[in-house]
């Protein structure tokens, strides 16, 4: 039972912001969906079912705060194997969606293990580092590391995702840096590992070198340096996108007025490229209002990790806020062709179930580590 001296303790700064951005993000989904073709006959369907999944998301944030974050170690080594059985029976079973097998079916349920699993590894990974702590300062004590995040990543690479594996290295880099690793030693790692992707990449299309990417996937990550080369496939949607933000000017044309949205120029507006939305229905003014909410909760999120009483806590929050801060950068620059196209939501604002439960989770646990920073008297 929780006791109700913790609730003072919960941060209702953090608590509001998410609230601010889901309810500007429910508003902005009405308008990039109500005109399109496969929603007009329930023009406002896909609102009720993202609000049906803040409401799950909103209990399952009460479910996480009525126990205490330390308890989560216990279960970290079941929760990365249960995941990992949900990753390979997507591999077998899983349903097709968008090009990649991400999806399992539960009747009218319908799951993204991949979005799950991230909460799993924050978990694993912080009860590693945890259990590792001063022992992570040569190259060689990284090895099992990579390791325990690079098994989920392959499972991943395989449907294929992409982005969802591309957000596992960023929560591992962003929670090595914070337990303790040599910071040289991630920078040499990242640095060669960006300097053998390109390079693989330029063999593959200089050379045609085989790599383990589609086509389609091999067009995405490089056509936002030049849409124009192919400006009716690949490049469709980074030009729509520069084009609605631009558009957009200061104040923006009006909410259900942009011309981009509305007359369905703009594709997956209402996920991935929903900042587009903003930029072009309410200006340089609305999406600065909504990066200035995130701004926030990410300092609110490192205010909680710096003041968490364990390095446990320290660690939790250090994930969630290295997958939040990802999914910011890499769903905004594709809207202005400054990153691949990599499908990567905009958390708490983009349309979809699985997302919006695993960000609810992430902030569940954000809250749990604050409310418990400290111990109570009696």
């Amino acid at each position: 039972m929780l006791d109700r001296r913790l609730l003072r303790n919960l941060d209702f700064t953090l608590i509001l912001v998410v609230l601010a951005i889901i309810i500007f993000g429910l508003v902005i989904i009405s308008s990039a969906t109500h005109v399109t073709q496969a929603d007009r006959a329930d023009p406002f369907g896909k609102v009720e079912r993202q609000v049906i999944s803040v409401i799950l998301g909103m209990m399952l944030v009460g479910l996480m705060l009525s126990f205490n974050y330390e308890d989560l170690g216990r279960y970290a080594k079941w929760l990365y194997l249960i995941n990992l059985g949900l990753l390979i029976f997507v591999e077998v079973k899983g349903k097709v969606a968008g090009g990649a097998q991400s999806w399992i079916e539960f009747g009218p349920l319908v799951i993204q293990p991949s979005e799950i699993i991230k909460i799993s590894i924050i978990i694993s990974f912080a009860h590693y580092l945890t259990q590792r702590q001063g022992k992570l300062n040569t190259f060689w004590s990284l090895i099992p590391c990579f390791v325990h995040i690079g098994i989920p990543m392959l499972l991943i690479l395989l449907q294929p995702d992409l982005g969802t594996a591309l957000v596992f290295m960023a929560i591992m880099f962003g929670m090595l840096f914070i337990g303790g690793a040599n910071p040289g030693h991630l920078l040499g790692v990242i640095t060669a590992g960006l300097a053998t992707a390109f390079g693989v990449l330029y063999a593959h299309l200089k050379y045609g070198l085989k790599i383990p990417l589609e086509p389609y996937q091999v067009k995405r990550l490089t056509i936002f340096l030049d849409p124009y080369t192919d400006p009716a496939g690949a490049g469709y949607h980074v030009i729509q996108s520069q084009i609605a933000i631009g558009s957009g000017g200061l104040t923006g044309k009006g909410l259900f007025k942009g011309m981009q949205n509305q007359l369905n120029f703009l594709p997956a507006q209402h996920t991935d490229f929903i900042f587009s939305v903003v930029g072009e229905e309410l200006g340089f003014i609305g999406a600065s209002a909504l990066l200035l909410l995130f701004l926030i909760l990410l300092f609110r999120g490192i205010r909680i990790a710096a003041q968490a009483k364990d390095t446990f806590g320290t660690l939790l929050v250090t994930g969630v806020v290295s997958m939040i801060t990802f999914h910011i950068l890499v769903n905004v620059g594709m809207t202005i062709s400054i990153m691949p196209i990599t499908g990567i939501p905009l958390p708490f604002f983009s349309y979809g179930g699985s997302a919006m439960l695993t960000n609810m989770v992430s902030i569940g646990i954000v809250l749990n580590v604050y409310m418990r920073r400290q111990k109570l008297l009696f």
